[in-house]
């Protein structure tokens, strides 16, 4: 896991010189044919990749993106509207029915079907109309971090192309530089607090929250620690019942309209009593872990998940467990 997250960037540079004409048409072509509705597809970690493509895509973009029970489709036989629509499939073996199957029922339905995927072989890389490859390589560990990563960035490329910005463009080709700078941060504070923890909350809010979700899955996998994902605006709300004295919490405050509300949320919570990680960026002086920073605060939750994989693959290993090999997992998850 260790060494696969660490590969990041080395992964991330070699996509960029990839496909380059492909997503300039894939640009070009949802600009001539706006899509009326949007969608994602996707299960796992490259549901939380989706998460935050969505993100860009309503931010920059104005596109309100729906992410679909695939159920709808696979079991139910929902007579869904296909026209118009863009339909974006994201995963890292490209095998599960339940990804496969809508892409090719939107597909057949006129959709403009789009697959971000690391094995360009596979049945979801054939479904599709449009097939960007992540070029991860080979993941070993069962704990998907590259081609997570990769994920992001694909993500962020398709809504870079759309919008046709080429300041955007331009930081995202700075990437893999972030990303390899992201690897050398000290997170070991975290390691005091988290080596010995049964449960934690990891919140974030708007662009951040996919690395939240990403960040307590992580946890799940590798550390059995019960972790729980919540929105910087939610948290005051059910959650709040749990928060007592040591309980810990990992705020990620990433640039962006919503990083003073997370600094304040992470001082009310430390006058509550819980045991409060606050990751920030260096000018934020109430930090307990730095958060790197990209070429631009949209691309920030890349270069952050980055930081959190490093330190998460050592908490691994303190709390006696092996990253690589989580129990009851495997590499490839088939449902219908």
């Amino acid at each position: 896991m260790l060494k696969e997250a660490c590969a990041s960037s080395e992964r991330v540079a070699y996509q960029l010189t990839q496909e380059r004409q492909a997503y300039a048409d894939l640009g070009a072509h949802l600009r001539a044919h706006p899509p009326a509705s949007v969608l994602t597809v996707a299960r796992g970690s490259s549901d939380h990749a989706a998460n935050y493509a969505a993100y860009l895509i309503m931010a920059r973009l104005g596109r309100l993106v729906t992410s679909l029970p695939m159920s709808l489709v696979t079991l139910n036989k929902a007579p869904l509207h296909t026209k118009d629509t863009l339909a974006i499939a994201i995963s890292q073996s490209g095998q599960s029915p339940d990804v496969v199957e809508p892409i090719s029922y939107f597909r057949q339905g006129g959709a403009t079907t789009v697959a971000l995927v690391n094995d360009a072989a596979s049945p979801l890389a054939q479904a599709a109309e449009w097939t960007m490859p992540l070029h991860a390589g080979p993941e070993l560990s069962v704990a998907a971090t590259k081609s997570f990563i990769t994920s992001l960035v694909a993500g962020a490329r398709l809504a870079g192309h759309w919008q046709n910005d080429a300041d955007f463009l331009s930081a995202i080709d700075a990437l893999p530089e972030a990303l390899h700078a992201a690897t050398q941060l000290d997170w070991s504070a975290a390691l005091d607090v988290l080596t010995p923890a049964q449960r934690i909350m990891v919140v974030g809010r708007g662009i951040s929250f996919p690395v939240a979700l990403e960040s307590a899955l992580k946890f799940k996998e590798t550390s059995v620690i019960q972790a729980e994902a919540f929105s910087g605006a939610e948290i005051k709300h059910g959650p709040m019942a749990l928060i007592h004295d040591g309980y810990p919490l990992l705020i990620f405050a990433t640039r962006g309209a919503a990083q003073e509300g997370l600094i304040r949320l992470a001082e009310e919570m430390r006058g509550r009593g819980a045991n409060v990680l606050l990751a920030a960026p260096d000018n934020v002086a109430e930090r307990n872990l730095t958060l790197p920073t990209a070429a631009t605060p949209d691309l920030d939750p890349i270069v952050a998940i980055q930081a959190f994989y490093v330190m998460a693959a050592h908490l691994s290993v303190a709390r006696g467990l092996n990253p690589d090999q989580p129990r009851h997992l495997s590499k490839v998850t088939k449902t219908n």
